[in-house]
C-alpha cells in the first residue's frame, strides 16, 4: 500500500470510528438526560462547565454554544477551580464537570468542593461507575468504546462524543427556551447570519449617495452623476417618483446604436418599470430579488419615493451574498 492509500485508509478507519462512537450515543439518550436538561432549564443561575485536559477545550465550546443559544454559561478549568477560581461558582449555578475516566487526581479534587457548595452536579463522562459518575447527581453518558487513536491514547472519540453530547444539551435547551431567529439574530448581531435577520435595505443605502437625475437630463449629466455616485446606475426621477434606471449597461448599449448622442436624453435611454424593493425590506429580501433577475443593482422606495439604491456589492460585503 503506498503513501496515499494509506492516508485515505487512516483517515476512513477514524471516521468509521468515531461514526459509531456517536451512533451508540443515540440510545444513551434517557430520562437521566432528560432530568439533567430540565434542571439547567429550570435553574436560576448559570451553568459553569469545568474540564482539564482535550476535556477542558470541549468545555469551551460547549459554553460558547450554550451562550450562543439563550443559556448564559461559563467555563472554569479544573486545575485552576482548586487554586481560586471555585469562587465563580455561584449560589444557583449548575456545574458541568467533564471527564472522559472521571477518576483525574484534579476531578477527585474538584467534585467534593462543588458538592461542599451544594451546586448541582452534572457528569459528562465515558465512565458512569468512575469518582465522578457516582458523585454527580446527573450523568450524561458520552460513552466511547475506543479512541481513533492507534494506541487508543490520544483523545479522539471521546472528545468527539463529549462534544455531540454538549450539543444535544444546548439544542435541547434551545427548544425548550423557543429560542427564535429574531433571538439568535440578537445574540450574533456581528455574524452574517445574524444579519441575514436584522439587516435591512435601509441599512444598506444609507451609506450611499441617491444618484438621480430628472427625465430630461442630458447624456453628459447621466454619466457625471453615475460616474461620481460610483454605484453603475442612476434613477430616473420626477417630483421623488421612480420614472425608470439608467446603468452602465444602458449607456455602453447606447452608444453602440448612435454615432452621436446629441439631443438624447435620460428618458430616451432609460429602462422603465426597473425592479424596486422598500426601504423596511430585509436585506436577504433585496439579495433574492438581485439573483431572481440576474441584475447587481435595485432602487429603494420610502412611501412610494425614490429612497436611494442597493447594491450587490453591498451584500457581499456584510457576507450575505
Amino acid at each position: 500500500m503506498n503513501t496515499i492509500q494509506q492516508i485515505i485508509a487512516s483517515a476512513q478507519k477514524t471516521i468509521t470510528i468515531e461514526r459509531d462512537a456517536i451512533a451508540q450515543l443515540f440510545d444513551l439518550i434517557d430520562e437521566e438526560f432528560a432530568q439533567a436538561v430540565s434542571s439547567i432549564y429550570n435553574s436560576k443561575g448559570r451553568v459553569v462547565i469545568t474540564g482539564i485536559g482535550k476535556s477542558a477545550i470541549i468545555a469551551q465550546k460547549i459554553v460558547a454554544t450554550l451562550n450562543s443559544t439563550g443559556t448564559p454559561a461559563l467555563f472554569m478549568h479544573a486545575a485552576d477551580a482548586i487554586h481560586g477560581d471555585l469562587g465563580s461558582i455561584l449560589k444557583d449555578d449548575i456545574v458541568i464537570c467533564i471527564s472522559k475516566s472521571g477518576n483525574t487526581p484534579e476531578i477527585k479534587v474538584l467534585v467534593p468542593l462543588i458538592k461542599k457548595t451544594k451546586n448541582t452536579l452534572i457528569a459528562l463522562t465515558s465512565n458512569r461507575t468512575s469518582f465522578l459518575g457516582k458523585e454527580a447527581d446527573y450523568v450524561l453518558h458520552a460513552f466511547a468504546k475506543e479512541e481513533a487513536c492507534p494506541n487508543n491514547l490520544a483523545p479522539t472519540t471521546s472528545t468527539t462524543a463529549q462534544l455531540v453530547i454538549g450539543d444535544a444539551v444546548a439544542v435541547a435547551l434551545l427548544n425548550l427556551r423557543g429560542f427564535s431567529e429574531k433571538d439568535f439574530a440578537r445574540y450574533h448581531p456581528g455574524g452574517a447570519l445574524g444579519k441575514r435577520l436584522y439587516l435591512t435595505v435601509n441599512d444598506l443605502c444609507a451609506a450611499h449617495e441617491n444618484p438621480q437625475v430628472t427625465p430630461d437630463a442630458s447624456i453628459k449629466e447621466v454619466i457625471v452623476e453615475i460616474t461620481n455616485k460610483r454605484l453603475g446606475v442612476t434613477a430616473v426621477v420626477s417630483n421623488d417618483i421612480i420614472q425608470g434606471i439608467i446603468t452602465d449597461g444602458d449607456l455602453r448599449r447606447m452608444l453602440a446604436k448612435n454615432e452621436s448622442f446629441d439631443g438624447l436624453t435620460a428618458q430616451s435611454i432609460m429602462s422603465k418599470n426597473p425592479k424596486t424593493i422598500t426601504h423596511n425590506a430585509m436585506a436577504i429580501e433585496a439579495k433574492e430579488v438581485l439573483e431572481e433577475n440576474n441584475i447587481s443593482q435595485l432602487l429603494v422606495t420610502e412611501n412610494g419615493n425614490y429612497a436611494g439604491v442597493v447594491h450587490i456589492h453591498d451584500l457581499i460585503k456584510e457576507g450575505i451574498a
